[in-house]
């Protein structure tokens, strides 16, 4: 069973920044599956924010393109995202998350909303 844990969650002032990481108890996992980032507002919307595949592939929502930038780590495990110019709609509970990829399940900010797996969530506030 994949297990994540995410941390760097916390509160910025709009243009400031934060790195999230998630730590991902099984490092063939980053080596094979999707990974990357959901959120979930107040009102429980959930947003596909970044992805990338097993071969290095990276997808970003419209809304964090130019300002988020994920990354990863395989030696250790970790999975990074790196948010800068963050706006207070940023404001959101981040989750790292992961899924099998198939033929008919492809990688991307759609596919990660509905992950096999994720972590317990980060808080990120972003205050005007």
């Amino acid at each position: 069973q994949v297990q994540l844990m995410e941390s760097g969650g916390g509160s910025a002032q709009t243009g400031g920044s934060l790195r999230l990481s998630c730590h991902i108890s099984s490092i063939y996992i980053l080596n094979i599956h999707c990974l990357g980032w959901f959120r979930s507002d107040q009102g429980n919307k959930r947003e596909g924010v970044a992805t990338i595949d097993r071969a290095g592939k990276i997808t970003y929502a419209d809304t964090v393109k130019g300002r988020f930038t994920i990354s990863r780590d395989i030696d250790n495990g970790i999975l990074y995202l790196e948010m800068s110019a963050l706006q207070p709609e940023d404001t959101a509970i981040y989750y790292c998350a992961g899924h099998s990829v198939s033929p008919n399940v492809a990688c991307g900010i759609k596919s990660i909303r509905v992950p096999n797996y994720r972590g317990q969530g980060t808080q990120v506030t972003v205050s005007s």
